[in-house]
Order: structure tokens, then C-alpha cells, then sequence
């Protein structure tokens, strides 16, 4: 074995050609590895085109299909969803996570599964049907745009964290003692129906104003 000894003033040998080029192929090989295997990548929610919705004196009732993402190579596991109105001081509690199904139309045959906790595996997508519903006292919708935060509990990090951020079209709810689909786009709401569906959501609020019987919301 050589063994090379540096004296005091001599300058410590150059990188070769040779030398360079291997240690970025080490770098490349070894960040390759990471950035395919083991990097922690991040869960992405698109804003959904249409929604079912019911809404009444005894609990409101939205169900959104959910595509999520995940970014990276390692698998996400979520623990938990749940859907807030941050600009509303009326809805003071988030709608939890109520059910999964597995269409957005609600019948009777739509696949109803309790909350559960699952796995959007590295680099794919996933596409669930997320109902959140409970009882809202003190908060009915209007005929109105509400801005909506779904938050979730992810098995890597700690604590809620914000997954989407979006407008829902209250105003679409022509019908809100049906438990029915609707689209959540803001071009084709035509007058008449902005005014059907706030007449609808004004006389359910005086409904529960009066303390009138709850209808059914069928699903």
C-alpha cells in the first residue's frame, strides 16, 4: 500500500477527470435510488365538478367525489377527513367524515362503508366518493358560494392538516330536503334556478326556526 504524505506547503492532489465523473455518477445513482424508493411525497386534491347534498333540521349531509395523488414513492396513509367552513361563525364544528361509498349518486346499492383508514400508494391516484355529514345547529346553507377547507390526518405527520381548498355552489341546491347530485360548476346556473334554490333554502331555514318536524333525506 502507498501511503502519501502531504509536507507542509504542498497543495492536496487535483480532482481528475476520471475522479469527477465517478463521483457524480455515485450522486446520480444514490439520489435515482431516493427520488424512486424512498422519497415522502405529498397529497394532492383536485376541486370535485359536482356534488350530492341534503340538508335539513337535523343534519346536513355533502358528499364530494375525491381524487388523491400522491406525489412521491413512499405510501401516504390517511388517517382521518374532515370538511370545514372557515368564514362561517355559524358552523362552528367540521362536518366529520361520515361514510365512503363507492358512486356519487346516492341509492341504496351506492356501497356505504364506515370511515376506515387507507393507503394512496407512491406515484398513483386514488378516487373516492367522501361523505361528511352531521348535525348543524345554528348553520343552514344559502343560495350561495361558501369557501370549503377539507383537512386531513396523515400517518406521517401530526395533527390536521389542510388537503383542498375550494368553492362550493350552494346555489345548485334546488332541492335540499333530497339527498340528490348536483353540478359544482359556476357557468350554467341560470337565474331561475339561483332563485328556486333560494327560495328552498329560505323556507327550510323557517322551518327550523319554527321547530317543524325533519323530513327524510333518503340515502
Amino acid at each position: 500500500m502507498t501511503l502519501l504524505i502531504l509536507a507542509a506547503g504542498d497543495k492536496a492532489p487535483a480532482w481528475t477527470p476520471v475522479a469527477f465523473v465517478a463521483s457524480l455518477a455515485l450522486f446520480f445513482t444514490v439520489g435515482s435510488f431516493w427520488w424512486l424508493n424512498a422519497r415522502q411525497g405529498r397529497l394532492r386534491t383536485y376541486e370535485p365538478h359536482s356534488f350530492a347534498a341534503a340538508a335539513n333540521e337535523q343534519v346536513t349531509l355533502l358528499r364530494l367525489p375525491l381524487v388523491m395523488l400522491n406525489t412521491g414513492a413512499k405510501p401516504i396513509v390517511v388517517q382521518d377527513l374532515r370538511l370545514r367552513f372557515p368564514d362561517e361563525p355559524g358552523a362552528l364544528l367540521p362536518l366529520p367524515w361520515r361514510t365512503s361509498r363507492s358512486k356519487l349518486m346516492p341509492k341504496s346499492d351506492d356501497g356505504h362503508a364506515l370511515p376506515a383508514v387507507f393507503a394512496v400508494e407512491g406515484r398513483k391516484a386514488e378516487q373516492m366518493f367522501i361523505e361528511f355529514g352531521a348535525p348543524f345547529p345554528g348553520f343552514v346553507p344559502e343560495a350561495r358560494d361558501y369557501r370549503v377547507v377539507i383537512e386531513t390526518r396523515l400517518g406521517h405527520r401530526k395533527g390536521w392538516r389542510p388537503l383542498l381548498t375550494f368553492t362550493w355552489r350552494a346555489a345548485r341546491m334546488t332541492f335540499p330536503d333530497r339527498y340528490i347530485t348536483y353540478s359544482n360548476s359556476p357557468d350554467d346556473l341560470t337565474a331561475k334556478q339561483k332563485a328556486q334554490a333560494d327560495a328552498a333554502l329560505k323556507a327550510l331555514a323557517a322551518k327550523i326556526v319554527k321547530g317543524d318536524p325533519p323530513p327524510g333525506t333518503g340515502g
